[in-house]
């Protein structure tokens, strides 16, 4: 137990170091003026019209992407967790992407399509061009794109929860009613926590959005605090613009862990999911279902890949290697730090083997919704000193951020995947003297392979299309695609742009098929 808890303890303190001392070295430069303390910045801030101003479309924007997500995600959910739809995996799959990509390649992908360049004003005319380019270039296009990015967030829990509803509960209510008054009266409430927290999730996540607006011209107050860095480089005035955002985020969360707290793991009960038979309307529910996803998903990606002549992504892919070919290294090592830190991460959240694990649990979901400018301006703040210049200068500094932002995808991964594995097999080895590190090496890990390879790829994905901590902290000629993509995309013609974006589709899409057949293929110890 000695070596668990020291490595557990030290899996803290490596949080603590990577986390929160960004985030204190931050607060002390907003406050330091002269080499004095100062409220200046804060009281600049706070008194200008253009704060409120800001926030009050920041919480509009984030409100309507929530809105629109659980509208959108909760009815998908069911449909492709509950029912016997045809090609239910399929939909899923189709459905995630945009969450894998960097948000503005949707907002791009969008104005390919509806812009005044786009292909429906080339086959409607200029007065519809301009018309649904004049909706798109505001708050209801922001909307709208961040709704079709994190609706998967709404789908993919209620599709989990949904396995946690007790199939008892459903079977009695079939004897007197039908599914629809089912699923109001019993599934859905059933799961309603779980709704509600991926609700407020998508609301964090819509809410330190920055790339989205920023492209489609809709001021809000994640781009603040990266004007005052990257335009003006003022360190403290840009520090003192971030915290309202992570003192919202905050407040979001403990709301959420206060009043709709959800387990941590959805567990399903004995006797498995009662499914729901579409029967005769099954066509139409189909026929519906890839209505909306040709709406959402393929017009807009086809509308980029159109676009995209061969000579433009020929030239573009060229110019663009040294910059993909480090994104995927940062992607793989990223990843690979994650799946280990997070593995003791979701060891000590699992295990509850030190006190601090519900602080470690909120504070890893507090960074994980947190804007990645807030994370690159501390990691800035922390590490740009003389004496700590050689890594400050280094790529390591990326990775830094990405296992500060990402740690809570591969630790509760690793939460699921630890539950299934039997605790007797591990309190058998250690009766016959089998130390801890061996008991991990030997049982545990090997039982959660298909966790820890889903962890990988999640992590993986995630590292793939950061863009905010990125392109705050990398060393000079050490940019990422996504990177280099959103330097060019205001002032390269469109054709490359979509080019690049293509190029992008493709490095996170094709190791992403790779992987899940290697996934599908996986046969777990029993």
């Amino acid at each position: 137990m000695k070596a668990e808890r020291l490595t557990l303890s030290l899996t803290i303190a490596l949080l603590l170091g990577l986390g929160v001392a960004p985030l204190l070295a931050m607060i002390t430069a907003s406050v330091t003026v002269d080499g004095g303390f100062s409220l200046a910045h804060y009281q600049t801030l706070f008194t200008a019209e253009r704060t409120w101003w800001l926030l009050g479309r920041s919480l509009l924007l984030a409100s309507l992407t929530a809105l629109g997500a659980a509208l959108l995600g909760v009815p998908l959910g069911v449909l492709f967790g509950k029912t016997d739809l045809s090609c239910r995996r399929i939909f899923t799959f189709l459905f995630t992407v945009p969450l894998l990509l960097p948000p503005y390649v949707l907002a791009i992908a969008w104005s390919g399509l509806l812009g005044r360049e786009g292909w429906l004003g080339r086959l409607l005319g200029s007065p519809v061009a301009e018309s649904s380019s004049a909706w798109l270039f505001g708050l209801p296009g922001c909307a709208w794109v961040l709704t079709t990015v994190f609706l998967p967030v709404v789908m993919l829990v209620t599709i989990a929860f949904l396995h946690t509803v007790d199939p008892r509960l459903e079977e009695a209510g079939r004897l007197a009613a039908r599914w629809p008054r089912i699923l109001r009266g019993i599934t859905l409430p059933t799961v309603a926590r779980g709704i509600v927290a991926s609700t407020l999730l998508t609301f964090l996540l819509a809410l330190s959005e920055f790339t989205v607006p920023m492209y489609l011209r809709y001021d809000v107050f994640p781009v603040e605090s990266l004007t005052q860095f990257s335009a003006f480089y003022d360190f403290s005035a840009a520090t003192a613009a971030a915290l309202p955002l992570a003192l919202v985020t905050l407040a979001v969360l403990m709301l959420e862990r206060l009043d709709v707290r959800a387990p941590t793991v959805p567990t399903a009960p004995a006797g498995g999911m009662v499914p729901i038979p579409l029967g005769g309307t099954r066509p139409w529910w189909l026929a519906l279902t890839g209505l909306l996803c040709v709406t959402l998903v393929i017009l807009p990606l086809g509308a980029l890949i159109l676009e995209s002549s061969l000579f433009a992504f020929a030239e573009t892919s060229t110019r663009a290697m040294d910059a993909l070919l480090r994104s995927l290294l940062y992607g793989a090592v990223g990843a690979t730090a994650l799946v280990v830190f997070g593995f003791f991460v979701g060891y000590l959240l699992h295990t509850r083997a030190l006190p601090l694990a519900g602080t470690v649990d909120f504070f890893t979901l507090f960074l994980l919704v947190l804007p990645s400018p807030v994370i690159g301006i501390g990691l800035i703040g922390l590490w740009n000193r003389p004496a700590t210049a050689w890594l400050y200068t280094s790529p390591t500094i990326v990775l830094f951020g990405y296992v500060a932002q990402y740690v809570a995808l591969t630790s509760r991964i690793t939460v699921a995947a630890l539950a299934q594995v039997p605790p007797s097999l591990g309190e058998a080895a250690a009766l016959m003297g089998a130390g801890w590190f061996r008991r991990l090496a030997f049982i545990t890990t090997p039982l959660m392979g298909r966790g820890l390879l889903l962890a990988w790829l999640v992590a993986y994905i995630f590292c793939l299309r950061d863009t905010g901590i990125a392109m705050l902290v990398y060393p000079p000629g050490h940019d990422t695609l996504p990177v280099r993509l959103f330097t060019l995309m205001a002032n390269s013609p469109f054709e490359r742009v979509a080019a690049l974006c293509v190029l992008l589709i493709a490095a996170t899409l094709l190791p992403l098929m790779v992987l899940g057949l290697l996934w599908m293929r996986w046969r777990p110890a029993t």
